[in-house]
Parts: structure tokens; C-alpha cells; sequence
């Protein structure tokens, strides 16, 4: 149960604008105007959702601060978006017009705010597709004026999801729906792998808890593996890399309660039979004209000190996916008896592949 505390609540707020600054401010270096403009932002959006609270309790104003710090921190867009997502639910949810928000920040601000308000809140399970198609509908309008549109829709459902929990079971199942049919794909066309891959988590975490919580259960079963691994595969991969000169970033990762399931369902597996349950992703900061040659370098020298399965090698450095990832991608057996994948890119291709189409704006 939330507990009120306005003293409390007032230093969070604060902490949270001052987190948001901090990240606006590594993605470029402001001008006076960017500075303003975003306390501006800020300062018109915290009076006018004062006094109102979300489902949870929390001050209103925890959402669109939140949304800016996704669209900043995780996505990567700037100050633009950080202005756009504190006064996204502005126009909706208060007196303040859109006409207001054009006198004040521009046309651009205005017409981002206006493509990422909402049609109406669903409320009822029948009416969802209808809605979905209008919602739909109103987004591909709104990318035709500014791509920044659907970062922000994406940046604000990622937030809804996360704060699901204390919304009526109907109300979780329905805004799942729309997550599943609409915002789901939208990521996935987009590039933006690691909120849909989040998304996916959390829609199976209410549509299907009872499947979510028996796999995720396996997974955590088989966390002391990962030591292991560390120490018969990651070591002598970073002392070969370290010969050779290389500098690079290694990842690791395990596979997603989501993808673990779709992956026993379309394949017809057990939990057991999942070869890449496990991951690690080489990424190598070397020049962009020499990258891709790097790359099948490094999987020349993994492949001659770890078996490789030869069914299981992708190149998508050669030709790119559709929505611009790039990655070589090889599993290998470990001394252990384990398959783990590892993927091999550059920096400039780890940063499409996190941030998809919202990288290519940066690049």
C-alpha cells in the first residue's frame, strides 16, 4: 500500500528532474534555450497535474517524468523528447491547450505532444480493437509529421506496463491486448529490442502468469551455471582478445522468460533443449571502416578454440535484418557440456541493435 508523504514525495520529484538533466546533458551539450525550455516543460507539468495521483498513489507527475527519463536514458533521444514526454498527458488530463504549448515551445513541440495523446482510454474490452485501430491510425499520421511520435508512444506504454500492477485485472488484460497487437510490433519494426523484448515480458506476466512463473522458475534453477561459464568460456575468450590488442566490451545475458517460451512452443521443445539459453556479445570499439572485417576475425578465433554448431551460425553483418541489426551470431559448445550463443559487433552496431531506427536519428 502506497504511503503518502508529501515532504517525501517532493524530494523524489526534484531527485528525479535532476536524473533527467544528468542524462539530457550526455546525449549533448545544452544551450541556454534547451536548458530553459526543458524547466519550463517541467514546471508547467508538475502545476498542472498537481494534486492529482495515479492508480498506484503516487503524484501523476512520477509518469511523465518517468517517460522523459526512458525516452532520454534508454532510448536516447534529447531534449526534444525530454520537453514532449513531460507534457504528453498536459493537453489530455488538464486545462492547458495546445495552443498554449505552440506559444510557448513551438509548432514542432506541439504537434509531438498532440500525435501522443491519446484517442481515449480503453474501458471497456469490447471496444478495444476499434480503439486499437484508431490509435493505430492516428500514429502513422502523426509519424508522417515527426518520427519522435512514436518513440514517445513506445517510451510512454514501456512505463504503463511497468506500473500495471495496481490497475483492475480487467483493465491489465486489455492494455496487454493493445500492448501484444500494436506497440509489440511497433518496437520490434523500429529496432528498439530492448523495450520490446521487455514488453513481451511483462504482457506474459499478466496474460499467461501461470506459464511465466514455471519457466522463470527453471531459469533461476539454472543461474549457477553461469559462473561456471564465465570461467570456461568468457576467461579465455578475453585473454585471446587481450593478445591480439582488442579493446572491447563483453555482455552476457540469459534468454528471456517470453523468449524461452515462444521458442518451446514453435519449436516443439522442452525447456532443456534451448541451446541459447544463454548469451554473450562480444562488442569490439574498432574503426566503422574496418568493423566488419574485425568481427568475422574474432569469430575466426572463438570458432578454432570452441566447437561451433554449424546450423546455428548467422550472418547479419553482410546483410542487415530489416530494421537495421547487424550482429555475427555463432553458438558454441563450452568445456562444460553447455551450447551458449555469442554474438560479435561493433559498438556503433550494439547501439542499433539496443536502439534500432532511434540510433540511426543520433548517427
Amino acid at each position: 500500500m502506497y504511503q503518502i508523504d508529501e515532504k517525501r514525495e517532493e524530494l523524489e520529484i526534484q531527485a528525479k528532474y535532476e536524473e533527467l538533466m544528468d542524462e539530457v546533458r550526455k546525449i549533448k551539450v545544452l544551450t541556454q534555450q534547451e536548458e530553459d525550455d526543458i524547466f519550463r516543460a517541467y514546471s508547467i507539468a508538475k502545476q498542472a497535474h498537481s494534486g492529482t495521483r495515479r492508480k498506484s498513489g503516487e503524484p501523476y507527475i512520477f509518469h511523465p517524468l518517468a517517460v522523459a527519463l526512458i525516452a532520454v536514458k534508454e532510448v536516447g533521444l534529447g531534449p526534444i523528447a525530454a520537453i514532449c514526454a513531460l507534457l504528453h498527458d498536459v493537453v489530455e488530463d488538464t486545462d492547458i491547450s495546445l495552443d498554449q504549448l505552440r506559444l510557448i515551445f513551438g509548432d514542432r513541440v506541439a504537434v509531438i505532444v498532440d500525435g501522443v495523446t491519446k484517442i481515449e482510454d480503453i474501458s471497456a474490452l469490447q471496444q478495444v480493437e476499434s480503439k486499437q485501430a484508431e490509435n493505430y491510425r492516428k500514429i502513422l499520421l502523426s509519424m508522417c509529421k515527426d518520427a519522435y511520435v512514436i518513440f514517445l508512444k513506445l517510451c510512454d506504454r514501456l512505463h504503463n506496463m511497468r506500473t500495471l500492477g495496481s490497475m483492475k485485472d480487467t483493465k491489465k488484460l486489455a492494455i496487454s491486448s493493445e500492448t501484444q497487437y500494436l506497440y509489440i510490433p511497433l518496437a520490434h519494426r523500429l529496432g528498439l529490442y530492448s523495450i520490446k523484448t521487455e514488453l513481451e515480458e511483462l504482457v506474459m506476466r499478466y496474460t499467461n502468469p501461470i506459464k511465466y512463473a514455471e519457466i522463470e522458475a527453471k531459469i533461476n534453477e539454472s543461474m549457477g551455471t553461469e559462473a561456471k561459464l564465465q570461467e570456461c568460456l568468457m576467461s579465455p575468450i578475453c585473454q585471446m582478445l587481450d593478445r591480439h590488442g582488442y579493446r572491447y566490451r563483453i555482455k552476457t545475458r540469459i534468454k528471456s522468460v517470453y523468449s524461452c517460451f515462444k521458442k518451446m512452443e514453435n519449436k516443439h521443445v522442452d525447456f532443456d533443449e534451448i541451446y541459447d539459453l544463454y548469451a554473450m556479445r562480444i562488442i569490439l570499439d574498432v574503426p566503422s571502416d574496418v568493423e566488419k572485417e574485425e568481427c568475422f576475425r574474432v569469430y575466426a578465433m572463438i570458432s578454432q578454440q570452441f566447437p561451433p554448431n554449424p546450423n546455428r551460425f548467422r550472418d547479419w553483418i553482410t546483410v542487415p535484418k530489416s530494421n537495421g541489426y547487424e550482429s555475427l551470431q555463432t553458438t558454441v559448445m563450452t568445456p562444460i557440456g553447455r551450447w551458449v550463443e555469442v554474438q560479435i559487433r561493433s559498438e556503433r552496431m550494439d547501439n542499433v541493435a539496443e536502439k534500432g531506427m532511434a540510433a540511426h536519428f543520433l548517427y
